[in-house]
């Protein structure tokens, strides 16, 4: 019979405020919160994460936010590189472009959720994508909508369709 190979998948979570979401929280939205997340999708010995300028990877844990403050073992999948790839470059065309990006309603957690499912069936946890709902049920988080709505976050990381 014939072994058909399997391939570990990751989600590296990072925490963009290091630590400062924690302490200001309470005080800025009235309600706690653990961090201001940024995730990505390792598997194939890369990460893949969506920014402003769409679909990026590079090797896990080289980004300027250095190593994740934790990882989540999503469990493994059969998709092979060449087939992830051809994936992601379909996201890139349509879902998840350059122009695609919005802080609150399709980020890199966005991303996150969809690809986990689409490699293992899970999603990431919900504290992570519940957090923009959470900030936004805020009085501070309405008042700061539209500057946050103007924010894109990029950590770096290659273009996987090679735009710049």
């Amino acid at each position: 019979m014939d072994q058909t190979e399997s391939y570990p998948v990751k989600l590296y979570i990072y925490d963009m405020s290091r630590g400062m979401a924690r302490q200001l929280s309470p005080l800025m939205l009235g309600r706690q919160l653990d961090g201001i997340w940024h995730t990505a999708i390792v598997i194939h010995g890369k990460e893949f994460f969506f920014v402003g300028e769409g679909i990026n990877n590079c090797p896990p844990g080289s980004t300027p936010l250095g190593q994740p403050g934790s990882v989540v073992d999503l469990g493994s999948t059969e998709v092979s590189a060449e087939l992830f790839m051809d994936y992601l470059m379909s996201l890139a065309a349509s879902t998840y472009g350059r122009d695609k990006y919005n802080l609150f309603e399709h980020n890199c957690n966005t991303f996150s959720d969809e690809v986990a499912q689409f490699l293992t069936g899970k999603k990431i946890p919900s504290y992570i994508t519940d957090l923009p709902s959470e900030v936004l049920s805020t009085p501070f988080g309405q008042i700061l909508r539209p500057l946050l709505d103007s924010i894109v976050i990029n950590p770096g990381g290659s273009n996987i369709t090679g735009q710049r």
